[in-house]
């Protein structure tokens, strides 16, 4: 008979979700590195699509972690929060640029500070926690940029955000890589057990 699946083997056995966030994330931000003149509308809807999809792959991370972590339920807020900012972005695409800058603060700060509470808890699980960390900060930085500089141009606005979701995406990716390594690694254990 099996053990029951720890919090460390439903993070390694979903270590894809993180990848796909992750590329959505580099996707995004090299897009609005080629078009950095986009008008606000198309950023709306961007930034839209893209904390929707992550939202929605958070909330399937934290619904696969349900029944084997008591935290599940910080992935799922995170996961409601981006889906929240996602469709405020899709319903609304006229906001001013104020406004959707205040949306875009507020998600990467609320994102940030669950990445870092998730990165503490993993801490003493798995290595590699620290890439969790510095997207979290990444997320806070970004919002506190974005809330002390509000009257910056379009322009910017879009190359900040291209940026950090293009650096997130990156340590998305990384880490998913190596919760899959972790993952190859505990399997012939597993397999040896049962």
């Amino acid at each position: 008979m099996q053990a029951p699946f720890t919090n460390v083997d439903t993070l390694t056995r979903n270590w894809w979700v993180m990848l796909i966030r992750g590329v959505a994330g580099v996707l995004f931000g090299i897009a609005t590195f080629f078009a950095p003149g986009v008008s606000l509308a198309v950023l709306v809807l961007l930034f839209g699509a893209y904390a929707l999809v992550d939202g929605v792959l958070a909330v399937i991370s934290a619904v696969r972690r349900r029944g084997v972590s008591d935290r599940w339920w910080m992935l799922l807020l995170e996961g409601l929060v981006g889906i929240a900012a996602g469709i405020v972005t899709l319903v609304w695409p006229g906001i001013t640029a104020l406004a959707l800058l205040y949306v875009i603060a507020a998600w990467a700060l609320l994102t940030g500070a669950f990445e870092i509470a998730a990165a503490i808890r993993l801490r003493k699980i798995i290595t590699g926690e620290w890439l969790l960390v510095l997207s979290g900060v990444a997320s806070i930085g970004l919002g506190i940029l974005l809330m002390i500089f509000p009257g910056p141009g379009a322009l910017v606005m879009v190359l900040w955000i291209g940026a950090y979701v293009f650096v997130f995406g990156i340590l998305l990716i990384a880490l998913s890589l190596r919760l899959r390594s972790l993952d190859r690694s505990r399997t012939p254990h597993a397999a040896r057990a049962a």
